[in-house]
C-alpha cells in the first residue's frame, strides 16, 4: 500500500502540468501560440527599428542642409558663394598681383602672404594657377548683374532696347572685363585649354551665356533656348581669342568683331527657322494629300 503524501504529491504535480498546457481549443485557435511568440516578436522588431529611424533622420538631416541650387530665383536667398571664405581671402589679395606676375602660382604666393597665411597649401587650392583664373571668371560674370540698370538705360529717342541688343551690351562689357589683364590673357587660356581644366572651362563659359541671355530677358522655352546659348558661346570664345591681338584704341575692332559675329549668327538662325518653318509646312501639306486619297496615316 502506497503512502498518501505520494499520492498527493503526484496528483498536484499533475494538476500543475495540465493547467499550464494548451486546451485542445485554444490550439485550434491559436491563441497560445500569439501569446507566446508575439512578445519576443515585437521586442526583437524594436530592437531593430531604432537603428532605421535614426538612419531616415540623418538622411532627411542631410538632404535639407544641402545648398545646392542649379537655377535663377528671385524668391530664395542666392546659395554660397563659390570660394571658402580662406580661398576668397586669398584669391581676391593674389588677383591684385596678376597684371605683373601673371595668374601665377608667384601671385598666388604673394596674395597668401598679404591674407595672412604663410604659404599655399594644396588642399587649399588644389588647382593651383587656375583657381585664380577661375576666380577672374566668376567675380567678372557675376558683376553684370549690377551693371544691368546702366546698360539698358533707354535713350529718350529711343522706345526700348531689344533683346538681341541687351545681349551684345552685356557681351560687350564681359569682354572689357578682361582689359586690366589682357596682357596676361594668352597665358590664362593656355592653362584653360589644358585637358584636366576643359571641363570646368567649358562650364564657366555655358555659365556665362545663360547668365547674359537671363539678364537680357530672354523667355524662350523651345529647341532656341539652346542655340542661342551655344551660338553666343562659340561668339565670345572667339571675341576673347581676337582680343588679345587687339591694339586698336579701346578695343574698338573687337567691337566691331563682335557686332559682325553676333549679325552673323542672328541670320543664320533665322535662315535655320525659316528652313524648319517650310519643312514643316511641306511635311503637313503632303500627309493631308494623302489623306484626301485615302492613305491612311
Amino acid at each position: 500500500m502506497r503512502p498518501a503524501t505520494t499520492t498527493l504529491s503526484r496528483r498536484a504535480a499533475t494538476a500543475a502540468i495540465t493547467a499550464t498546457r494548451p486546451s485542445q481549443a485554444q490550439l485550434l485557435s491559436g491563441a497560445a501560440i500569439k501569446t507566446t511568440t508575439t512578445a519576443p516578436k515585437s521586442r526583437y522588431i524594436t530592437s531593430l527599428s531604432r537603428p532605421r529611424q535614426m538612419q531616415q533622420i540623418q538622411q532627411t538631416s542631410s538632404i535639407q542642409s544641402r545648398p545646392l541650387r542649379k537655377y535663377h530665383s528671385y524668391e530664395h536667398p542666392p546659395p554660397p558663394g563659390p570660394f571658402s571664405p580662406t580661398e576668397e581671402a586669398i584669391l581676391s589679395a593674389a588677383y591684385k598681383h596678376v597684371p605683373e606676375h601673371g595668374f601665377s602660382l608667384e601671385s598666388l604666393a604673394l596674395g597668401a602672404r598679404e591674407a595672412g597665411y604663410l604659404d599655399i597649401s594644396t588642399t587649399i587650392l588644389p588647382e593651383g594657377a587656375f583657381s585664380l583664373i577661375r576666380y577672374h571668371l566668376v567675380k567678372q560674370r557675376e558683376a553684370l548683374a549690377a551693371r544691368t540698370e546702366a546698360l539698358f538705360r533707354v535713350p529718350e529717342n529711343q522706345k526700348h532696347v531689344s533683346i538681341s541688343e541687351k545681349v551684345e551690351l552685356l557681351t560687350w562689357e564681359r569682354l572689357q572685363g578682361n582689359a586690366q589683364v589682357i596682357a596676361r590673357w594668352q597665358e590664362a587660356l593656355a592653362i584653360m585649354a589644358q585637358p584636366s581644366y576643359i571641363p570646368s572651362s567649358l562650364k564657366e563659359l555655358a555659365k556665362l551665356a545663360d547668365e547674359i541671355y537671363f539678364l537680357a530677358g530672354d523667355v524662350s522655352v523651345d529647341p532656341s533656348w539652346y542655340s542661342k546659348r551655344a551660338s553666343l558661346s562659340t561668339t565670345y570664345a572667339a571675341a576673347e581669342l581676337f582680343m588679345t591681338n587687339d591694339h586698336s584704341p579701346d578695343f574698338r575692332d573687337t567691337r566691331e568683331f563682335l557686332r559682325r559675329r553676333l549679325g552673323e549668327a542672328s541670320e543664320l538662325g533665322s535662315a535655320a527657322s525659316a528652313i524648319r518653318e517650310w519643312i514643316g509646312f511641306t511635311a503637313t501639306a503632303g500627309v493631308n494629300v494623302l489623306r484626301s486619297k485615302g492613305v491612311r496615316i
